[in-house]
């Protein structure tokens, strides 16, 4: 296309050195990505695994390129990933997640170390790597492992009733409950009151019931949107009537989130527990199952639910127990050799 004064405008892609001569440019001057340093990229991906929603959002950036999937790799990136980034639900659960959540372990990840170390004590039986996993996390003062390894001790997991250690419980749910861990607040305080691995002291065991009531209160309250709805003041069994929960002063209360270690057990023995002889706990956020016949205890009402620990068994009351639980129908014991 020519102009009034006879020149032409110069075509896309060219550069007019002279008005007889047209040099070609090259469609791509430069790869910008490649001259990012590695710091750059490394921060990129580090903020990308800490705040993943799903194991796929982070496997989708390690398929991009190669540069993606080695420095994805590092283990400061795996250090840093949250625990929805290795997430893997129990029917994808496969060889390469499992060496995925190791490399995570290995990296240092506190709850890579909390998730692999419940899959290895409660689905794979091995209970002293299972135990030291979830220790390497406690160390780290991880809360929910702190409060599970409570839970195995108070039960004796893994091992007979005369190995419970009551004592090594306690602290650990202390150390637990000083994290501000919710349930260990409550298995604090039902301890004290009950005299349970510590003296008995119903004064300081009732003031742990109502912080952990006050902070499950708080919790619920600081979501934008609160799940407290006004209802009707429940009947209450007489063993909930000295410490009642939230849930039974009226309020209905929206399902806490579970770990994601806690969801796969529950996906993975939603229908089958690896034993038939053993029970699995009745809190659907839990999905712990025995370890031995028996370890779990009976909801002493109804006599129907099993609850792995007292924390359980209080969100499990709130959550719609506390209106399908009945007292259990006792049989009189008919002696035959009588009138």
């Amino acid at each position: 296309m020519r102009t009034r004064g006879g020149n032409s405008y110069p075509l896309v892609g060219t550069q007019v050195t002279n008005r007889r001569k047209r040099v070609k440019l090259p469609s791509v001057l430069c790869n910008f990505f490649d001259t990012l340093p590695d710091d750059v990229v490394l921060s990129i991906l580090v903020k990308l695994a800490s705040t993943a929603d799903c194991p796929a959002d982070f496997a989708a950036a390690l398929s991009t390129c190669k540069r993606f999937n080695g420095l994805g790799l590092n283990s400061f990136v795996l250090s840093q990933a949250s625990v929805e980034t290795f997430a893997v639900k129990a029917v994808k659960w496969s060889p390469s997640a499992n060496r995925f959540l190791q490399r995570c372990s290995d990296a240092g990840n506190v709850e890579a170390c909390y998730t692999l170390g419940m899959i290895q004590f409660y689905v794979f039986q091995n209970r002293r790597t299972g135990a030291a996993l979830m220790a390497k996390a406690a160390i780290r003062s991880h809360a929910t492992a702190l409060y599970s390894l409570a839970i195995i001790q108070f039960n004796g997991s893994g091992g007979t009733k005369n190995v419970k250690d009551l004592i090594g419980g306690f602290t650990l749910c202390a150390r637990a409950a000083s994290l501000g861990h919710i349930d260990a607040l409550r298995e604090l305080g039902h301890c004290l009151k009950d005299g349970y691995g510590i003296g008995k002291n119903e004064a300081e065991g009732q003031r742990f019931l109502l912080e952990a009531n006050a902070r499950d209160l708080a919790s619920i309250c600081s979501t934008p949107s609160p799940g407290l709805i006004p209802g009707r003041r429940l009947n209450l069994p007489p063993i909930m009537t000295g410490s009642p929960s939230i849930g039974e002063l009226g309020f209905i209360l929206p399902p806490p989130i579970s770990h994601p270690a806690n969801r796969f057990l529950s996906d993975l023995f939603a229908n089958h527990t690896p034993d038939p002889a053993f029970r699995m706990c009745s809190y659907g956020g839990c999905g712990r199952p025995e370890t031995r016949m028996h370890e779990f205890r009976r909801c002493s009402v109804c006599g129907v639910m099993n609850y792995c620990s007292r924390g359980c068994q209080a969100r499990d009351w709130t959550m719609g127990h506390n209106k399908n639980c009945r007292p259990m129908v006792r049989f009189p014991i008919i002696n035959a050799g009588g009138r």
